[in-house]
């Protein structure tokens, strides 16, 4: 069985009832979610030796993030435990022309906190075949950074593949620190996952003649960000997604990959979407999967966009969907039939 490792914060996540705005009643669902532990739990879906690592508090909320994580079969004894609190995001889903809105209160941080020494990646590595995190963990501060560094430099000394989800907050950092930092860790990245905004945002290279706004993707335009991106690093592969953002309901939603000769689009489709967030993830996660079981470059960007499809129209984080489903969707079905 093919072993993944991720690393990255696990948050709770805190959201009004549906479509409520903030504190318009007095209810908040809680669940939890973030960049690398979506990507684990949809892997252990589809039958991954899926281990995720990061630092949690050893209280009750920390225990019940790791157990959010075993319910899916998530491997979590590389979890290390202390530091006083857990992250939070606050989450506002919109709709129609209403955008959503997401609040951090992750500062102080157990994983925000933790040093260099907490993580044993001789340990953590054993049996892996590939590694994965985001833009979204070293942004958490230069100690992060560092700790990034350090394990891909230990994955790329064993062989283990490495990728890399671009995933740009300005939230967290500047344009300019995103850069440096972002520079140096794609040195060792072998795959690497960007959107319409992050190449530009993060590396200055911009998809010209495209309105992410009004619909207008141009391929020819996306395929010189690819090629620009793989010239830079020597990626092996540049994988991109394709959003138009119609409302905060409807988007038209595909990808392309680039794996050095061919560049391979998807099918379009339409979402009507129930919650977006955590759809780069379940791309991300379906790439990974194609990939280490060998599928050709359009059956992988085939499978992950269909993953990410899927993912748009399920409540919460977690992409709580089957190898089954998504190839069914991949295949053509979409249809949204009752199954009986």
């Amino acid at each position: 069985m093919k072993r993944v490792v991720t690393f990255g914060e696990l948050m709770l996540r805190l959201a009004p009832n549906g479509y409520y705005r903030f504190f318009q009643n007095d209810q908040m669902q809680a669940t939890f979610g973030g960049g690398e532990a979506n990507v684990a739990v949809s892997l252990a879906n589809y039958g991954i030796d899926s281990v995720y690592v990061t630092k949690l508090p050893a209280h009750a909320i920390g225990q019940a993030a790791v157990d959010s994580l075993r319910y899916f079969g998530v491997d979590t004894s590389k979890i290390v435990r202390g530091g006083d609190r857990i992250g939070i995001y606050f989450l506002e889903k919109g709709a129609s022309q209403r955008g959503s809105v997401c609040i951090y209160d992750r500062a102080h941080s157990a994983i925000q906190q933790s040093q260099a020494n907490d993580f044993n990646w001789d340990e953590i590595f054993q049996g892996a075949d590939w590694f994965h995190f985001t833009g979204i963990t070293p942004a958490l501060g230069n100690n992060l950074v560092e700790i990034c560094l350090q394990a891909c430099k230990a994955a790329k000394e064993r062989g283990i593949k490495i990728s890399c989800d671009l995933n740009y907050r300005g939230k967290l950092w500047t344009r300019e620190a995103a850069r440096e930092a972002m520079t140096k860790l794609c040195e060792y990245v072998d795959v690497c996952i960007s959107n319409e905004e992050d190449a530009k945002d993060v590396f200055g290279i911009e998809a010209e003649n495209t309105d992410i706004y009004g619909g207008k993707l141009d391929h020819e335009a996306y395929k010189s960000v690819a090629k620009q991106l793989a010239q830079r690093f020597g990626f092996e592969k540049v994988a991109i997604t394709l959003r138009s953002s119609l409302s905060a309901n409807d988007n038209d939603w595909a990808g392309m990959l680039f794996d050095g000769e061919n560049y391979c689009f998807s099918k379009t489709y339409h979402l009507h979407i129930v919650d977006r967030v955590g759809g780069g993830d379940s791309f991300g996660a379906g790439l990974i999967y194609a990939l280490l079981n060998e599928k050709s470059t359009q059956e992988a960007i085939n499978f992950a966009v269909a993953a990410s499809a899927l993912k748009h129209s399920i409540e919460g984080d977690y992409n709580r969907v089957s190898v089954a489903e998504v190839e069914k969707l991949a295949a053509g079905d979409g249809s949204g039939r009752v199954q009986r």
